[in-house]
């Protein structure tokens, strides 16, 4: 069951036409997640990529945060059709954490705590493009909005920037997440409107 929280009422602005389109400026930080918000203690929390030959390269919390972390400054856009410019994150970035992993498929499954999961493409999250993002507004990331920890792949819908992250699966091929079963797009471009297949 999807859970909506306040920034989904109200009268909406106008279209801007430097957002893609179909989408709107917001000055909030909307919150829109399917079922229960999970808690997941940083003692505890784990983030992993599991590769086709059973390899499984695995981060805690202690070991996560002794990597380089970079700033980042990127515009969000939700498939509901709202936008947040200039938004600042800090994170650590998946081209980081895929150094010595090998793999030869080109599809990626994100985990996450409480069972969510959306697709992605391999060459799509390396390039210094997409991250595992610890701090948003300067501040630790709250589990309203994917704390601990989330993935952060500003170029598609939000919802690819999976919340609650604990790890990558690698694919051969392209198979739907969550949402992706539902009906949203397999990529989800938002400068293409890529929203439903």
């Amino acid at each position: 069951m999807a859970v909506f929280t306040r920034g989904f009422t109200g009268h909406r602005p106008e279209p801007d036409d430097a957002l893609p389109p179909g989408q709107h400026l917001m000055q909030s930080f909307p919150v829109l997640s399917a079922g229960a918000t999970p808690s997941i203690a940083r003692e505890k929390w784990q983030f992993f990529i599991h590769t086709e030959a059973g390899a499984t390269h695995t981060w805690t919390w202690d070991e996560i945060h002794a990597l380089p972390f970079e700033d980042i400054e990127c515009d969000i856009h939700c498939v509901t059709s709202w936008s947040k410019t200039g938004t600042r994150w800090r994170g650590v970035s998946l081209d980081t954490l895929f150094r010595g992993v090998d793999t030869e498929y080109g599809y990626v499954m994100a985990h996450s705590y409480g069972g969510y999961t959306t697709n992605l493409v391999l060459d799509e999250v390396l390039g210094g493009k997409p991250w595992v993002a610890f701090e948003y507004d300067g501040a630790e990331l709250s589990s309203e909005h994917g704390g601990p920890a989330r993935l952060l792949v500003p170029q598609f819908y939000f919802w690819k920037s999976a919340k609650w992250v604990r790890g990558l699966v690698m694919q051969a091929h392209d198979e739907p997440g969550f949402w992706e079963q539902f009906g949203y797009h397999l990529h989800g471009d938002p400068w293409r409107e890529e929203r439903y297949s």
